[in-house]
């Protein structure tokens, strides 16, 4: 089994919308008994809370059913629990090693890295531009899925 775990500062847009937009697609190439998918925040701001209205609205818009969930703060354990600890932008990825106190087996990745990126997933919480976060996601998420291919893992 593959465990991914996607993570942004609140875990009500950006981290929610790839659980869901991951989730879909997995489901798409009928590999879904091969594959545990969540999302976390690095911050304590959200917990409890459901996706925000624009991630929603804009899944409803493309045709990507949202995954139920409630805003969670990632932990320490996380990192034995998941193979893939997926961070939006460099923030996070800074704040889940705090987190998890380092990345010793080298499980953080940033999404965009998998779209051959340096870029950030800019927080649509802030930005508005919920448009922008899903084209950011899908391309790191397509990107991503061909990694795994790439090494055989699916």
């Amino acid at each position: 089994m593959i465990r991914v775990l996607f993570i942004c500062h609140g875990n009500i847009c950006r981290s929610t919308m790839a659980e869901s937009v991951f989730t879909y697609m997995v489901k798409e190439r009928g590999l879904e008994k091969m594959f545990k998918i969540n999302s976390a925040a690095t911050s304590t701001e959200e917990i409890g809370n459901p996706p925000h209205r624009g991630t929603v609205s804009k899944l409803k818009e493309v045709g990507i059913p949202l995954v139920p969930h409630r805003a969670r703060q990632m932990n320490n354990w996380d990192y034995d629990d998941y193979d893939y600890l997926i961070g939006m932008d460099s923030a996070n990825i800074r704040n889940m090693g705090r987190i998890c106190g380092g990345d010793p087996k080298g499980k953080f990745y940033r999404m965009l890295e998998f779209a051959g990126s340096t870029r950030d997933v800019d927080d649509p919480w802030y930005t508005g531009d919920y448009d922008t976060a899903y084209r950011d996601i899908k391309e790191g998420l397509e990107g991503f899925m061909k990694f795994l291919e790439e090494r055989g893992e699916i």
